[in-house]
């Protein structure tokens, strides 16, 4: 993954979580969760969980409290 992709993943990222930081805070996490497993194809999800590998990541707290709660795409296989 280029680091262009990845600055551009976190950027998406962390602008869903920026949305949802307005809702209850019990209902934020799941919010971001729901958000990204509609909307982002098993490419991008499986991008974001390589980012999430990293401890330095750049990704909001939300984001990461979140994390759990996405769906994890299977690996691509050739």
């Amino acid at each position: 993954m280029s680091h262009d992709t990845k600055t551009k993943l976190v950027y998406m990222a962390n602008q869903i979580a920026t949305f949802f930081k307005s809702q209850p805070q019990s209902e934020a996490a799941q919010g971001v969760a729901t958000h990204i497993n509609k909307f982002w194809d098993p490419r991008m999800r499986r991008q974001l969980f390589e980012i999430l590998e990293n401890e330095e990541n750049g990704l909001d707290a939300l984001v990461l409290q979140a994390a759990p709660l996405i769906r994890k795409p299977e690996p691509v296989t050739h």
